[in-house]
């Protein structure tokens, strides 16, 4: 059995120090769903709730996504949809086609989504793969492609690299469910129920 079943998980927000320790993660996971909402302050937008949920197969191959954020001037919300393959479409139906060979979703901010392609696609250590995301910014709700790589360095730990021009890099640590535990700098577990 997935020990990663009925768990909730919490990260604070670290990536502002000026509001560090302002903001939590509250995250609900199952087999094959996420429900989570994320708290937090962001230096242009000010107080933000973004509210998260995800369903994907047992596989860990990602088949919805639904994002709402609420500010201090304005609410907002999105739908995406995948067939697994890499076709996206949104919550209308229309395809995506800039997100033609997306596998996988990585959604600023919330250090969760790192896990997909890390649960997805099982690495020997040493080895690196590179992946093609949907990167969604969840303090605008917009999405677009982002090539990303990872490499296993140990057996819980990984490597990650944006390969979007901007060389940022980090080495994140997992739990024994492959679940990322802090994102240093960015944010850092509390809890784990």
């Amino acid at each position: 059995m997935d020990k990663s079943l009925g768990k909730t998980i919490c990260w604070t927000p670290t990536w502002k120090k000026a509001h560090e320790g302002i903001g939590l993660e509250h995250l609900l996971l199952t087999e094959t769903n996420a429900d989570s909402v994320v708290l937090g302050i962001d230096e242009e937008r000010g107080p933000f709730r973004l509210v998260y949920r995800l369903s994907w197969d047992t596989g860990w191959q990602l088949h919805s996504a639904e994002l709402s954020l609420v500010t201090e001037r304005s609410f907002d919300s999105i739908a995406l949809r995948t067939d697994g393959k890499g076709r996206w479409e949104d919550g209308a139906g229309r395809r995506l086609a800039e997100l033609d060979g997306c596998r996988d979703i990585d959604i600023w901010p919330t250090p969760f989504t790192n896990s997909f392609p890390i649960r997805r696609r099982l690495l020997a250590i040493g080895e690196r793969q590179e992946f093609r995301m949907a990167w969604v910014d969840g303090l605008d709700l917009t999405v677009r492609p982002q090539p990303q790589r990872y490499t296993r360095l140990s057996e819980s730990m990984y490597l990650f690299e944006s390969l979007d021009g901007s060389s940022f890099q980090a080495e994140l640590p997992v739990d024994e469910d492959s679940i990322v535990l802090d994102y240093p700098g960015l944010f850092q577990r509390v809890k784990v129920v």
